[in-house]
């Protein structure tokens, strides 16, 4: 029936083990929930419990392969014919999370369904206000909007997906840095006609790096933009980030912006970690930086 896949990294994914387990115990279902440590270097021993649980399996690695990787060696792991991906550092919001999947399996004839994304009200420190931010504006998108814009508004944290469908369009695991590599596959979705049912079965996102720990993964992740598409044309047509650069090329202003990265970037970042961050200033943050990764 279910397989749960949930890849692990520096976060302690005991409790929402448990909940997922007694949930799917609740149901009466076959299942199994796969977790898979990528080499942690923090909360290691706390997640070692969950192999003790009933239908559970622990593995623990000991060199990080990579976000694309870890999620294509879970879904091999897989024994049952739905494969239901959860990041570790989110919770399910209702305490019908499962069941809300499996009535959509029994009535619907879609290979592919998302859940949504929600953030606490509760305004956190300052030093974290970006990420939140961030999420509340461009992640926690209501299901009619999300409707509109299936492949755009769609991100594998929470993500059912039939094994046959998986079997043949995987992540691309050279895809090995952090970022993108769920945009990757949701245009691959696209591309191949296979529709992203939207429903209402949201998991709360839990955590919240600091703003300085947000602005170097999002630096890393627009490397990793540069990286996969000079090999990867899905995520080159449908990025916005490179539409902008390339109107900016075409426009001969890219170099300019990349200059003036350079000279605004400290003053950039000193904004985007105070206590009022702005999406915009973020948004010309990132194409600033792209352009600076590709000056050459």
């Amino acid at each position: 029936m279910l397989s749960i896949l949930i890849p692990i990294y520096n976060y302690n994914a005991y409790s929402l083990v448990l909940e997922l387990h007694k949930q799917c115990t609740d149901c009466g279902i076959n299942f199994e929930i796969i977790s898979i440590d990528d080499a942690s270097t923090q909360q290691k021993s706390k997640n070692k419990p969950i192999q003790f649980l009933t239908n559970c399996f622990f593995v623990e690695l000991f060199e990080n392969i990579g976000r694309s990787k870890i999620r294509n060696l879970l879904a091999s792991m897989s024994n049952y014919e739905w494969l239901l991906y959860v990041d570790c550092d989110t919770f399910p919001k209702n305490s019908d999370f499962i069941s809300n999947y499996i009535s959509q399996i029994n009535l619907s004839d879609k290979k592919v369904f998302f859940g949504g994304i929600v953030y606490t009200k509760d305004k956190p420190e300052n030093d974290r206000l970006l990420r939140w931010i961030f999420g509340q504006e461009r992640e926690a998108i209501p299901l009619s909007e999300r409707k509109r814009n299936p492949y755009k508004t769609a991100f594998v944290s929470n993500i059912l997906i039939k094994k046959t469908v998986f079997d043949i369009f995987s992540f691309d695991e050279k895809i090995t840095n952090y970022g993108y590599e769920d945009f990757a596959f949701i245009q691959t979705l696209k591309l191949e006609n296979i529709d992203i049912e939207h429903i209402e079965n949201p998991v709360s996102h839990l955590n919240l790096e600091t703003s300085s720990v947000f602005l170097l993964k999002t630096k890393t992740a627009l490397e990793t933009l540069l990286f996969i598409s000079k090999t990867n044309s899905k995520v080159e047509i449908e990025s916005k980030i490179i539409k902008t650069h390339k109107i900016l090329c075409a426009l001969k202003f890219n170099l300019f912006i990349a200059k003036l990265f350079q000279k605004l970037q400290v003053r950039l970042e000193h904004h985007l970690t105070s206590e009022k961050p702005s999406l915009l200033v973020f948004d010309c943050y990132k194409i600033g930086y792209f352009c600076y990764l590709n000056r050459k």
